[in-house]
C-alpha cells in the first residue's frame, strides 16, 4: 500500500490535517526565502469567485494596459508577463509553489506595475498564496462548485474568505453587492471595502445594462461621476465582470474617461463566451461553463440575445462533485431549446453513468423531448451545428480553452474552437 494512504488509515485525522497545514506553510515560507522575497514592491490584485475569475482578470489586464500600466497575469486560460502572452499549458489556475514564485520573481525582474492573480479556493485552503501581500482582493460571486473537495458550501465559502480576512490581510476588498453571499464576505473582510452591482448602496452602481448579440452597454454611477460605455462581449454576467474591473480601476485612481475608453477596448478571452459566427447566420459560443450557475448564466445570456433558438452541447466532468450533475441537467432543461448531452472529461469514471446522472435532472426539468444523447463529443457538436438555423446560438460548454481532454484512455488532444471550425468547414457551414 502507498505509504501516504497507509498513514491516512492509521493516523488520527486531526494529526494528519495539522501535519499537512504545517508542511504547506513551511513550503511556502521556504519559497519566499528561496526566491529572495519576490513579492517585495509588487502591487498584487487577487481575484476569486466561482465564476468569472479568468474573464475578470483578463478584462482587468486589458484595462490596466490601456491606462499605461505594465502587468503580469496568471489565469486558467492565459499567462502574461510584461506584454508577452502565452497559453496556460500546465492546466492549473494556480501553479505549483515553485512555479508560482518563479512567476512572481519574473514579475519583479520585469518591474511590472501590477500582478493579477486568479485565485482559487483550493490554493487558499492549501496555503499556496500565503504571505503574498495583496493590495486588492476581488470577489465575483459564489455558487455550488468543488464540493467534492470542500464537502459543504460553508467550507467552500470559508476557504475563499481567507483572501479577504486577516489571513491574507488585503488593503482593499472589492465585493459583489448583489451576490447572495455578500453579507458573509463583508463581515469577513478587513481593510477598505468597495462594492459593485445594481444595489442602490453599491459604490459602483450598475444603472443601465443593455444586452445585444454584438455586445453590452453600461452606465455606471459612483458618488462622484458617471460612465457610459460599451464593450464587445455578451451576457449580463460580463456586465458584472466589467463593473468589478471598473471598481478596481476607480480604487487605484484611474480617471473616469480612461475607464470608459479602456472598457470599450477589452478583448475576447479564450474559451470564455468566445463567438464563432457561421456565414449561414448562426453562432457557436465556446465557454468553460461546467457547473449549474455558470451554465444557467451562459444560457440566459444567449436567450437574451439570440434571434432564433438556443441549443447547448454539454456533459459533466468525471471525478468531480457528482451532486451538481442532475442540477446541471435541470438547468439546461429550463434554459435551452435544444439539448445535446455528450461526454465532457470522464477521467476514470464510466461515461454512461455520468450521462445517466445528468439525464436525471433533464427528466426532472421536463427536457427529455428536446434532448439528443450522443456520447462522442465530436459527433454531438457536429449534429448541433448541422441542425442550426439562421439566428440560432449554440453554447458548447465545459472545456473552453483546454487543449486536451482527460478520458479513461488517457489525455487526448482537444481544442474546442478548432473542433468547431473544422466541423463547420466539414459540413460546409463555416
Amino acid at each position: 500500500m502507498n505509504p501516504k494512504k497507509l498513514l491516512r488509515k492509521v493516523a488520527p485525522k486531526k494529526l494528519i490535517a495539522l501535519s499537512e497545514e504545517t508542511y504547506r506553510k513551511t513550503r511556502v515560507a521556504g519559497s519566499h526565502l528561496r526566491f529572495r522575497l519576490p513579492t517585495r514592491g509588487l502591487r498584487v490584485i487577487a481575484i476569486t469567485g466561482t465564476n468569472g475569475k479568468t474573464t475578470t482578470c483578463n478584462f482587468l489586464n486589458d484595462v490596466l494596459r490601456h491606462a499605461g500600466y505594465s502587468t503580469a497575469m496568471f489565469t486558467t486560460a492565459v499567462v502574461e508577463m510584461a506584454g508577452q502572452r502565452t497559453a496556460n499549458t500546465i492546466h492549473r489556475t494556480v501553479p505549483h509553489t515553485k512555479e508560482l514564485f518563479q512567476f512572481l520573481a519574473d514579475a519583479n525582474d520585469h518591474n511590472v506595475d501590477f500582478v493579477i492573480l486568479e485565485t482559487t479556493s483550493h490554493a487558499l485552503h492549501q496555503h499556496k498564496v500565503w504571505g503574498i501581500p495583496i493590495e486588492i482582493a476581488v470577489m465575483t460571486n459564489l455558487s455550488q462548485d468543488h464540493l467534492d473537495y470542500h464537502g459543504t458550501m460553508e467550507k467552500y465559502a470559508e476557504s475563499k474568505a481567507r483572501l479577504f480576512s486577516g489571513y491574507m490581510n488585503p488593503k482593499t476588498c472589492i465585493l459583489n453587492a448583489d451576490d447572495e453571499w455578500f453579507d458573509y464576505y463583508k463581515k469577513k473582510s478587513v481593510g477598505r471595502i468597495l462594492t459593485y452591482g445594481k444595489s442602490k448602496n453599491a459604490d459602483m452602481r450598475i444603472s443601465t445594462l443593455k444586452l445585444s448579440g454584438e455586445g453590452i452597454t453600461l452606465r455606471l454611477d459612483t458618488n462622484d461621476y458617471s460612465i457610459v460605455t460599451s464593450a464587445p462581449v455578451i451576457g449580463e454576467f460580463n456586465g458584472y465582470n466589467l463593473t468589478a474591473v471598473a471598481t478596481i480601476a476607480h480604487s487605484i485612481g484611474i480617471a473616469p474617461d480612461e475607464i470608459k475608453k479602456a472598457i470599450a477596448s477589452v478583448q475576447d478571452v479564450p474559451g470564455r463566451m468566445e463567438l464563432i459566427r457561421s456565414s449561414q447566420g448562426f453562432t457557436a459560443v465556446i465557454d468553460y461553463a461546467h457547473g449549474p450557475d455558470a451554465l444557467e448564466k451562459a444560457l440566459e445570456a444567449l436567450q437574451a440575445t439570440a434571434k432564433g433558438k438556443v441549443s447547448v452541447v454539454f456533459g459533466a466532468t468525471g471525478e468531480r462533485d457528482t451532486s451538481k450533475r442532475p442540477i446541471m441537467g435541470k438547468v439546461v432543461a429550463k434554459n435551452a431549446d435544444n439539448i445535446y448531452l455528450t461526454d465532457d472529461e470522464t477521467y476514470s469514471e464510466d461515461s454512461d453513468t455520468i450521462r445517466q446522472e445528468v439525464m436525471v435532472g433533464i427528466k426532472t426539468g421536463g427536457g427529455v423531448s428536446k434532448t439528443t444523447e450522443i456520447a462522442d463529443r465530436y459527433s454531438a457538436i457536429k449534429q448541433a451545428l448541422s441542425d442550426a438555423k439562421k439566428g440560432d446560438m449554440i453554447l458548447i460548454a465545459g472545456l473552453g480553452h483546454q487543449d486536451y481532454r482527460a478520458m479513461n484512455e488517457g489525455n487526448i488532444p482537444w481544442q474546442e474552437t478548432e473542433v468547431v471550425r473544422n466541423i463547420l468547414k466539414e459540413i460546409g457551414r463555416e
